[in-house]
């Protein structure tokens, strides 16, 4: 991790949990996917998911992003491409993950855009709050 961008980074990694923890909860509240082997009985999702392996993930490729001045949304366009198509199929094949009634690869595809693009809105919106200060 950049230490000069710590919080930079951990801002936006920071709503990337969020923002997905809330998406995955509703999915899962309203009957649109599931996650037969869960940590704990008490949270419905994918916590492992949820709180590291996307985080992290997206947090990485913002990072890399910025430090080799590449178009953030392209590239984060990609990383939901894989998520949504490679990842979660795979997920699906081996059991972790089931898709319910009409729910769609392309409709997570979608969820994970929405994701990425409010996570760096917001995260744009306080970093010109810290330069107009």
């Amino acid at each position: 991790m950049d230490r000069k961008k710590a919080f930079h980074l951990g801002l936006y990694g920071f709503n990337v949990h969020v923002w997905f923890h809330y998406s995955d909860t509703a999915g899962v509240y309203n009957g649109l996917w599931t996650y037969p082997y869960q940590m704990n009985t008490v949270i419905p999702v994918s916590f492992s998911l949820d709180a590291s392996l996307i985080p992290v993930s997206f947090m990485l490729l913002y990072q890399w992003t910025i430090n080799h001045h590449k178009n953030y949304y392209l590239y984060a366009t990609g990383l939901c491409l894989f998520l949504a198509f490679i990842f979660k199929p795979l997920l699906e094949m081996i059991g972790f993950f089931q898709l319910h009634e009409w729910v769609t690869y392309g409709h997570l595809f979608v969820f994970y855009l929405g994701v990425m693009l409010l996570s760096k809105g917001i995260t744009n919106l306080f970093l010109y709050f810290e330069k107009h200060n």
